[in-house]
């Protein structure tokens, strides 16, 4: 059901990445991840015909024609010598009866399938986290961009107005060097900033295949954290529904059928077998030959040189270290969705802090300038306030998208994580962009 609800969503793919639910469908298109995915799940569907095939009928027909050249001696008084035209046609059925490892393997079809399917939903689902990473990755690096082209303009006021003061002999040449020394760093980050929206547009396009143009933004938020509020709920989800779980459990019951199927290599085999001939030209005297037979074969294995015992001992020890991983993912998955549990509950309070935080930040800076204007404030105080204001910024930022990430990142440790989830935070998005 999972897999048909992502071709669905697939169906409606548009032709340009401008929000969340864009870029996915151009991701989920094109990702070689999915492709691989869905490949190797076509092969699985096409064993289950091909282990069938062992315990149906098989026809077999041949021909053959020739000439021959006989001597004969010994046979009356002179020697013979003649050539002669043959021919040969026949036609065999075996069916098999009863077959013990044909019909593991039957059931090892099965669980591979399961397995595929369980990869395919995790690859699926593998992409829509990515994506939302990298889109909102890039809406971060962008936020921080401007950020820091705005701290660059209100350190540019603050070094001007210094300068200006000492040139007019009211200033002081610590000031002016402060000032120049702040904006400096505030033009290395600018320079930092450009280069990080270059490399999140990348990691954004790798996953697209298609270039990042003008991404639609949030501005504000209500903060949303995790429903239900317990974490016992999503880690029983994530047992339940986890396709990386899924996909360890089917594979152990491929290697378990392998023991089963070892052995049985002890098992007898059953037959039914037809054959139909008809053969034409001897040497002496030229005869036609039309047989029709059947035989019931019978085939028990006694001694094959170990290799049995040996075949049992390798599947039994395959199928412990797939017993193994199977807990070792178990393990790895409630971790998983234990720590994005918390790290949703924590996003809600960061969130909301940094709210706060930019206003009273901003009122800061409002004070300090007038402070400064005024005499009451320094140099380094309006300074200081400035680089607080961007980094009240910055976390703001941080703390707007990291909330948005993390919702999907727990819908994805618990295997949950569906289209329409990325439909519901692309609602968030707005007409504002991005650039």
């Amino acid at each position: 059901m999972i897999v048909i609800l992502w071709s669905a969503t697939l169906a409606a793919a548009q032709t340009a990445g401008e929000d969340l639910e864009s870029a996915y469908q151009l991701a989920a298109s094109s990702s070689p991840l999915i492709a691989q995915a869905r490949a190797q799940l076509d092969a699985e569907l096409a064993g289950k015909p091909l282990a069938r095939s062992a315990l149906l009928p098989h026809v077999n027909a041949s021909a053959s024609g020739g000439m021959n050249t006989g001597r004969v001696t010994g046979f009356g008084a002179q020697t013979i010598s003649t050539g002669y035209h043959s021919d040969t046609f026949s036609a065999s059925l075996t069916e098999s009866l009863f077959d013990g490892q044909s019909l593991i393997v039957m059931k090892q079809a099965d669980s591979r399938i399961q397995s595929s399917e369980a990869a395919l939903a995790y690859a699926q689902q593998a992409v829509a986290l990515e994506v939302t990473q990298a889109y909102f990755g890039v809406l971060h690096a962008q936020a921080n961009e401007r950020v820091a082209q705005q701290q660059l303009e209100l350190l540019q006021s603050i070094y001007d107005q210094t300068n200006a003061s000492l040139k007019v002999g009211t200033g002081d040449i610590i000031s002016v060097e402060e000032a120049r020394a702040q904006l400096d760093a505030a033009n290395a980050d600018l320079i930092t900033a450009k280069n990080a929206i270059s490399v999140a547009k990348s990691q954004l396009e790798r996953l697209t295949h298609h270039p990042v143009g003008v991404l639609q933004d949030i501005t504000t938020l209500q903060a949303i954290g995790p429903q239900p509020g317990t974490v016992d709920a999503w880690v029983a989800a994530a047992l339940k529904n986890q396709p990386l779980l899924r996909q360890a459990r089917a594979t152990l019951h491929v290697s378990v059928q392998q023991v089963q199927y070892a052995e049985r290599a002890r098992w007898p085999t059953l037959t039914l077998s037809g054959v139909g001939q008809h053969a034409a030209g001897t040497l002496i005297p030229p005869v036609a030959v039309d047989q029709v037979g059947a035989s019931l074969n019978l085939s028990i294995p006694i001694f094959e040189g170990g290799h049995t015992r040996a075949s049992i001992h390798q599947a039994q020890a395959l199928a412990r270290a797939n017993q193994e991983n199977v807990a070792n993912t178990q393990d790895q998955i409630t971790l998983d969705t234990q720590t994005a549990f918390l790290n949703l509950e924590s996003s809600v309070a960061q969130y909301r802090a940094a709210e706060q935080s930019v206003t009273s930040a901003k009122t800061s800076l409002e004070g300090t300038r007038k402070g400064y204007e005024i005499g009451s404030r320094s140099i380094i105080d309006l300074l200081t306030a400035t680089t607080n204001y961007a980094a009240a910024q910055r976390t703001y930022y941080l703390a707007l998208y990291t909330q948005l990430v993390a919702r999907t990142q727990l819908k994805a440790a618990a295997g949950v994580l569906t289209p329409l989830d990325i439909e519901d935070i692309n609602s968030l998005l707005n007409g504002n962009t991005s650039r």
